[in-house]
């Protein structure tokens, strides 16, 4: 499945849980109803400004810092092909995403890499 799929099934299961359609949903937050279609649909990539994707996920109702606003935000990096802002921003975990990115290929690491990792995580 594409990324963009990914993250537009995502943005229209949280406006069908909001009870909105797509052009209640533009009318109340004025958003364009064909972008957000497209969005939607997988056919337009997020925003790439962080201000929009936020009145976004705003308007979806998602809380700043829950489990669904940092999804809604991985998604939209995911999309766009990119590492979020977040984890860019700490050396400690730059410096394991080769790690990562072996791990997920399905290479094999040791425990002491994987507990490693493991706990840089969750110091992040």
């Amino acid at each position: 499945m594409k990324p963009k799929i990914l993250f537009g099934e995502f943005f229209k299961k949280k406006r069908m849980e909001k009870g909105l359609t797509l052009r209640s949903f533009c009318l109340k937050n004025g958003f364009d109803p064909g972008n957000i279609s497209r969005i939607e649909r997988g056919l337009l990539a997020p925003s790439s400004s962080l201000e929009k994707l936020g009145e976004y996920a705003a308007a979806l109702d998602l809380k700043p810092g829950s489990e669904d606003w940092i999804e809604f935000f991985d998604r939209a990096s995911a999309c766009k092909g990119e590492i979020p802002i977040e984890i860019m921003k700490d050396p400690e975990l730059v410096n394991k995403l080769p790690l990562i990115f072996r791990t997920i290929r399905g290479k094999k690491i040791s425990d002491r890499q994987l507990d490693d990792l493991i706990e840089t995580i969750r110091k992040s």
